[in-house]
């Protein structure tokens, strides 16, 4: 089977970092299925993107696809001739398109019977034929955030499309996109390469490139980039690297160099927080940092051409990041003219919701939530007061207003500022923790507490007034806040009931604002959030329901239980288990009448005597195991059930003829069901 490389470049203008990568992949995806779909074989695939191009290498691509033998049938013999032996217009009009006799059909025979038929052999497929379709299929299923157009014609695409490059081998293959025809010639470096670059062979691409200053391999440019970067820190220096600036340099870079930068040390009084985001959101520059956490006055910032004067390129860089901390230092020493508290009275004028009230309103019940829910929580009442009157404050601050990713950072700075103590300060600051997914939480109860009824403020108000995220469109953060409810709830309040927390959030609204269930909505969401967080530890969908089926009120006894039935599930006992439990279930749901009191007189047989001594055995290590919430051990207990179990539907009749006998058994298996439920519905586990 002979085989050769496919390549395949779109060239553009530069591209969005965020976004090349992903249009490389799905290229690489949609050309990989398209020559598949046509019988083509195919080896590795490498995938290359820069911000000017988005290019892919499939090496042993089959030249020519396997001949298929194909069937084609017809209408059925017994329809196929007419009583004096002629065929039929049926069996005449299939040979016809066929484009052969009816005498040259053959018999082939199916699960429904004998039918009239054809057996062709279809050649396959050519590389070089299908190509083109393949090619202009992948390129119109690349994801586009926004279509521009560009000249005269109606084309559309990301950015403006430059060239096109298609080879099988060493053989230009046509295909015409965009107004251009593919040929054999790429482009360099915009500013280091040729603006034309003959590709001999499809192997040769990448080394071709690297010939003119391009490194087309994302992988390489990234390692590159990192080892640079590393290279420029001293002994007692850390440069921190990023891995979403690392990866968004990377985009906008073909050629990367590495080069160092300083600024003044008086902008070190500015927050550090401030100064890094100026370097790395604005900037895109690497931060460089002391053993000890402390800034060092320096950055690192990727060129794309390597200089014949460097340290011009440094210079420009550093005059253009002054004016950046400049403003910073001024926003920072301007807001400390005025005092947080001052700052909380602006928050009167700006509206949280239409129908949820101000700013104001919304840290007036956070705060009143927050200190209900302190001694729940084990928090001091006094510092969840002193601090949930300022916790939104610095929001209306001139430095939250040009870096909104410092809110609650820059409220701690100017509380400090005032005078408020250290925790005060500190709850200010962690009340936004956990910012995202895997995010830290809150270090102390305080601040727990406020992060907390902030969640829950916004999850009760919300989904009270009726906006329910739904699909994509989550603007108040629904999703993330619920995860946050959940890990604060697991670390700070394990035992508190679900209820009571949404209740009190719920009280703290003004009477008629609100749907009243929602706190049924929000507790039903809260628990549909579960398997997000449980999926790193590996507990299943089927478990958590398993579990939430049997009504458990508490985040860290749903954690115990689903952890417990995790660890149990899969065994060869918790299928047994399972199953039987999905059994008894089932039959019970059937049952109309009341089911009675076992009566020890109507069981007979050895199987059903057996399973009523197992649970008369089993209840009471059963109900202490979980009275000391060690599930663990009350599966356990639950697994000696299984040969009683199995041994009582192998041989006893639950539907006995004789109806109290019937009802008793009714009654015994009633029992066993509650013994399992007693943990979690293993029913819901059963295949």
């Amino acid at each position: 089977m002979s085989t050769q490389t496919v390549l395949f470049e779109l060239g553009t203008e530069e591209l969005p970092a965020g976004e090349y990568e992903g249009m490389a992949n799905a290229l690489a995806s949609g050309m990989a299925s398209g020559l598949e779909q046509h019988g083509l074989a195919t080896g590795e695939m490498t995938v290359f993107a820069t911000t000017r191009r988005l290019a892919v290498l499939i090496e042993n691509v089959q030249e020519c696809a396997d001949d298929t033998e194909q069937e084609v049938l017809g209408p059925p013999v017994a329809a196929a001739k007419a009583d004096d032996g002629s065929w039929t217009p049926a069996a005449v009009g299939f040979a016809k398109k066929q484009g052969m006799s009816a005498d040259e059909l053959q018999i082939i025979s199916t699960e429904k019977g004998d039918r009239l038929g054809v057996r062709k052999v279809a050649a396959g497929a050519l590389c070089t034929d299908v190509l083109p379709a393949v090619v202009t299929q992948a390129v119109e299923n690349i994801p586009v955030s926004k279509r521009m157009r560009w000249g005269r014609e109606r084309h559309e695409f990301l950015r403006p499309v430059q060239w096109l490059v298609l080879l099988c081998g060493a053989e230009v293959i046509e295909v015409s996109l965009f107004g251009l025809t593919s040929d054999r010639v790429s482009r360099g470096h915009r500013f280091h390469g040729q603006s034309s670059v003959t590709v001999a062979h499809a192997d040769a691409y990448e080394a071709t490139l690297k010939e003119q200053f391009v490194i087309a391999s994302v992988d390489e440019r990234k390692a590159l980039i990192r080892g640079q970067v590393e290279g420029l820190a001293s002994k007692d220096e850390r440069v921190v690297i990023d891995d979403n600036l690392l990866g968004e340099v990377t985009g906008l870079v073909e050629w990367p160099v590495a080069l160092r930068g300083s600024f003044d040390e008086s902008f070190l009084t500015v927050p550090r927080q401030a100064l890094i985001s100026s370097m790395r959101e604005h900037q895109k520059y690497f931060h460089i940092e002391h053993p000890d956490g402390e800034l060092v006055p320096s950055f690192i910032t990727i060129s794309n051409i390597e200089s014949k004067r460097p340290e011009a390129v440094v210079y420009g860089n550093e005059k253009v990041i002054r004016p950046r901390l400049a403003d910073a230092a001024f926003f920072f020493d301007t807001d400390k003219e005025t005092t947080l508290a001052s700052k909380a009275l602006r928050l009167e004028s700006v509206l949280f919701q239409r129908d949820l009230g101000t700013l104001a309103e919304k840290q007036t019940r956070i705060s009143e939530v927050a200190q209900t829910l302190s001694q729940t929580l084990g928090a001091d009442k006094a510092t969840v007061k002193a601090a949930g009157c300022l916790i939104k404050a610095d929001l209306v601050s001139d430095m939250v207003g040009e870096f909104p990713e410092l809110q609650g950072i820059a409220g701690r700075h100017y509380a400090l500022h005032d005078g408020a103590p250290e925790a005060v300060a500190n709850a200010i600051e962690q009340h936004y923790w956990p910012k995202f997914s895997g995010d830290q939480l809150p270090q102390s109860p305080e601040s727990a507490a406020l992060a907390l009824a902030d969640r829950l403020d916004t999850l009760i108000g919300i989904f009270g007034i009726g906006q329910v995220p739904t699909g994509s469109k989550d603007p108040f953060a629904l999703r993330r806040a619920s995860l946050a409810v959940i890990r604060i709830l697991l670390t700070f309040a394990p035992t508190a009931n679900l209820e009571m927390i949404l209740t009190t959030a719920k009280q703290s609204f003004p009477s008629g604002v609100l749907d009243e269930g929602v706190v049924d909505t929000v507790k039903a969401y809260l628990l549909d959030r579960l398997p997000a967080h449980y999926e790193e530890q590996g507990v299943s969908v089927d478990i958590l329901r398993s579990v939430t089926a049997v009504g458990t009120e508490t985040i860290g006894d749903i954690d115990c239980r689903s952890l417990a039935v995790a660890s149990f599930a899969g065994s060869d006992a918790a299928n047994a288990l399972a199953a039987a439990n999905k059994r008894v279930a089932n039959i019970l749901t059937k049952v109309d009448e009341t089911l009675p009191a076992i009566n020890e007189q109507l069981l007979t047989e050895t199987a059903e005597l057996a399973l009523r001594a197992a649970l008369t055995e089993s209840q009471a290590s059963l109900d202490l195991a979980v009275a000391d919430n060690d599930y663990p051990q009350a599966l356990s207990n639950l697994a000696q059930l299984r040969e009683p179990v199995d041994a009582f539907f192998d041989n006893v009749l639950v539907n006995a003829d004789d109806a109290s006998v019937r009802l008793n058994r009714l009654a015994l298996l009633q029992e066993l069901r509650g013994q399992f439920l007693k943990v979690a519905d293993l029913a819901v586990l059963a295949r």
